[in-house]
């Protein structure tokens, strides 16, 4: 069983760095996430959010289920500042800006973005340059979709470095990582920071952040 960082502890919750492939439901290979974390730290755990499996960075855990019920609040209330980062090649439609629209499910899991705003999905982002033919993009997700960055990133013409799914370029690990985390818990001002992965380009924009 891998070996999990914690980033921030709290007598009421932990932020994990969660590692690339990590998954948040067991399946026939390991268990999830969360309660890896529990045995190694021999407590009970609780899940308040959810990262995709091949998604790393920070996830944060309830140590009661209070807790776990208030920072859940705090989520659907949209009073969690998330913010990802992601590297990806080619050139995009624009640089900077929002990108907006309903979520539609399609084939084998897939989704994708429509022009209808009924009930959209929400990202602003900013990027700049890595390196000859990449870039790296700050999201800020308003909403929180199921495959929403990597939809907003494909919608864009430039899907995730190693997104097989969205037709990234080939690579062992999905480049998208979940940075930062703010939000105000108890009247306490909570910002944390998830180190990037030593993985691919990560360890380039490593080496300049």
């Amino acid at each position: 069983m891998r070996e999990l960082t914690l980033v921030f502890q709290h007598t009421d919750f932990y932020v994990l760095n969660k590692p690339a492939g990590a998954p948040m439901h067991a399946n026939e290979h390991e268990s999830s996430v969360v309660h890896q974390l529990g045995e190694q730290l021999d407590e009970q755990l609780w899940p308040v959010h959810r990262l995709d499996t091949p998604t790393s960075g920070a996830l944060l855990v309830a140590r009661q289920r209070s807790a776990a019920a208030e920072l859940s609040q705090l989520f659907a209330e949209r009073q969690i500042t998330k913010t990802y980062l992601a590297i990806a090649s080619g050139r995009p439609k624009k640089k900077q800006g929002w990108v907006i629209g309903d979520m539609k499910k399609v084939r084998r899991g897939d989704w994708c973005l429509l022009p209808s705003r009924n009930n959209p999905a929400r990202t602003y982002f900013t990027s700049t340059l890595l390196c000859p033919g990449y870039r790296v993009y700050t999201l800020h997700p308003s909403t929180g979709k199921t495959h929403q960055l990597r939809v907003a990133l494909k919608s864009l013409g430039v899907p995730i470095v190693g997104d097989s799914r969205y037709n990234g370029e080939e690579h062992r690990h999905l480049h998208l990582h979940a940075w930062q985390l703010k939000f105000c818990y108890q009247g306490e001002t909570i910002e944390v920071t998830a180190p990037l992965p030593s993985h691919g380009y990560f360890a380039e924009l490593s080496a300049e952040v």
